[in-house]
């Protein structure tokens, strides 16, 4: 039943994805959003996995590839890491990624990004990364790095595709367009580095409080919103004019 809702779903709002050059004129950079244990490793929390997941596990590898291909290039990146304090709810969902546990760390693939002089990484409260890097001043250290680096072409890849990943494009298409981020023109999101969590409709109607989260709709509804906003989705990423990534 599920597999013939999301075939219906994508028959009726077809995602149409594309491949992206990202040009060696601009400046590009890359954005992980939560790909850390509390939402990607097995058994590493409340809403980590209960179990070995395809999509995550897919999109863990794309996000490795690709933020090593931007270092080796010392091009900027940021990543995203959901760090709640125990006393501040995020509802409606149970206390999750508590700061000072390793359910708010990257994933073990990734720490080594955490040694590299062209990350920066920003520990976030809240879904949306753009809002989470608003300083008490009123700064915002993603504006900033975004200004500073003069990024151009923004690539966007994590978790959970219609959660985090798709608030945060929202807000930065908004802020793109009331011209707060230049010089950026473009965010694509790279829909192989995006992944979401499952939660079968009969495990929802079995737990008190809990939604159904279907994996492959929701994916599917999250990349479709984001280009609703303006962002670019793609399939396919290509460096220069032939380096395919």
């Amino acid at each position: 039943m599920v597999s013939q809702t999301v075939e219906l779903l994508k028959n009726e709002i077809p995602l149409e994805q594309e491949s992206v050059l990202l040009t060696e004129a601009t400046v590009n950079g890359l954005v992980l959003v939560d790909i850390i244990n509390g939402f990607c490793t097995v058994g590493s929390g409340n809403l980590a996995p209960r179990e070995a997941n395809r999509q995550i596990s897919g999109m863990i590898n794309e996000s490795e590839r690709l933020a090593r291909l931007f270092c080796d290039k010392k091009l900027p990146v940021m990543a995203f890491l959901d760090s709640h304090h125990p006393n501040k709810s995020e509802d409606p969902y149970p206390p999750h990624c508590i700061v000072g546990t390793d359910e708010s760390n990257l994933v073990p693939v990734l720490r080594w990004l955490e040694n590299e002089s062209n990350v920066t990484i920003r520990r976030k409260d809240c879904f949306d990364g753009y809002l989470g890097s608003i300083e008490e001043d009123g700064s915002n250290v993603f504006v900033d790095w975004v200004k500073k680096n003069k990024i151009n072409t923004l690539v966007v890849l994590g978790v959970c595709t219609d959660i985090c990943v798709l608030d945060f494009v929202c807000s930065t298409m908004s802020a793109k367009n009331r011209g707060f981020l230049e010089p950026l023109e473009s965010v694509v999101v790279y829909s192989r580095g995006c992944a979401t969590f499952d939660i079968p409709l009969e495990v929802a109607h079995d737990t008190k409080g809990t939604l159904a989260h279907p994996q492959e709709f929701m994916h599917h509804v999250g990349l479709y919103m984001a280009k609703e906003r303006g962002a670019r989705i793609a399939n396919q990423l290509l460096f220069g004019v032939a380096e395919k990534i």
